[in-house]
């Protein structure tokens, strides 16, 4: 494994942590600031919307700079937006602080796919995605407990300390071991190998009208649309599912938190087979990747209330919904011919289908239908990304379509 992948594995895993512990502090948060519990949800609201907002926005704007100097600068952007987290004298400043910090979560990610499938084989390029994204997943296993952990012993401030020397050893990371000009594609006389398709082309020109250009790809889109309905179907029904499992499961509340690590192990698994499983055959892997969510989601909610069917569904919905992360990645990048902006708009897509997801997922618990309905909602919108998917699919095997110019 290169040592580059590590670096942008621990960036991955600060950025996550900064992400998920909040869940587990926002009693202490909104105390401390003499702030209403809804005031202390835009804490994690504020983020997310912020990570669809600077995806496209930082992406866009370092069109033109060296990858590697780019996610040097977000990490640093990272640390400054936990530092500000952690010394917040009021309310509004942590929530500039989450802000700060989100902003760099989608072009991280997006650009460090990119840097990390170049450290590699081309035969291994989905693996070294899900190395960088083992990180993220890693965190969500222990992102919720960590802070608890440490804000009921040092209080929440000391979370964000520790998030923010991660964030530092990171910086140092990246900028020690990953190596200059990695990722870059932008000498006019470099050539990239669209490995979908086996041919070659030339490496898309600088600034940030070559990078729009890559959006003329139906390809793109279509991979773009199944993401966010993928992850729309998953996180629609995870948004419910503490209430699924002790309203439906007969769970208590102390139950949920590890019911949620369990969750968070099947992210962490579903991620590294996923990578490795699209090295092989990256669509048909994609394609039963969102079988299985959507299935897994369907019996889910057939099953809930089995309290043993139901711990063993949510390590496969953890296991299924991740599993296409990798892929997804590296196939809107292939046919994007390495635009940073189309591996960003992938990060954005993501949350954009996670609003919708728990929306939809919201509205069936408001009509009535129950703590199961998100799960059934959930299986549908997966089940619509099934088709999407299939569709790109059978598309790019068409020889018409195997190197696809223009929309």
């Amino acid at each position: 494994m290169p040592s580059g992948l590590v670096a942008l594995a621990l960036g991955g895993f600060g950025i996550g942590l900064t992400e998920f512990l909040i869940a587990g502090l926002l009693p202490q948060v909104a105390s401390s600031f003499a702030v209403s519990e809804a005031a202390a949800g835009w804490l994690i609201s504020g983020y997310a919307l912020s990570v669809a907002v600077g995806a496209i926005a930082l992406t866009a704007a370092t069109a033109r700079l060296p990858r590697k100097a780019v996610l040097v600068g977000l990490v640093a952007l990272f640390v400054v937006g936990n530092l500000l987290s952690a010394v917040a004298p009021s309310y509004p400043v942590m929530l500039l602080g989450r802000i700060v910090a989100a902003l760099c979560h989608g072009s991280f990610f997006g650009i460090g796919s990119l840097v990390a499938r170049s450290l590699v084989a081309p035969e291994k390029k989905s693996r070294a995605v899900a190395v960088m994204f083992a990180g993220l997943t890693l965190a969500n296993v222990l992102g919720v407990p960590f802070g608890a952990l440490v804000g009921e012993r040092w209080g929440w401030r000391a979370a964000f300390w520790a998030v923010t020397a991660i964030g530092v050893l990171a910086l140092a990371g990246i900028a020690a071991l990953v190596p200059d000009g990695a990722g870059e594609t932008r000498s006019p006389t470099m050539t990239v190998t669209v490995t979908v398709t086996g041919q070659s082309g030339p490496a898309p020109a600088d600034g940030l009208r070559a990078q729009f250009r890559a959006f003329r790809s139906w390809q793109v889109w279509l991979t773009l649309t199944a993401t966010a309905l993928s992850y729309g179907g998953m996180f629609g029904a995870f948004s419910y599912i503490a209430y699924t499992f002790t309203e439906v499961g007969g769970f208590s509340s102390t139950d949920v938190a590890w019911l949620l690590m369990v969750y968070g192990v099947g992210l962490v698994v579903g991620n590294l087979v996923g990578g490795r499983a699209a090295d092989h055959d990256r669509d048909r892997a994609l394609v039963l990747a969102l079988l299985g969510l959507a299935v897994t989601l369907a019996v889910f909610g057939l099953l809930a209330a089995n309290a043993t069917a139901s711990v063993v569904l949510v390590f496969l919905m953890g296991l299924f919904g991740f599993a296409s992360v990798p892929g997804m990645i590296t196939r809107v990048t292939d046919f994007a011919h390495g635009a940073a902006l189309a591996a960003s708009a992938n990060v954005s897509a993501s949350n954009i289908g996670n609003a919708l997801g728990a929306w939809l997922g919201g509205l069936a618990i408001t009509a009535g239908l129950g703590y199961t309905a998100p799960l059934y909602v959930g299986a549908g919108i997966v089940l619509i990304s099934v088709i999407v998917m299939a569709v790109a699919a059978r598309r790019a095997k068409s020889p018409a379509q195997q190197v696809e110019q223009c929309m």
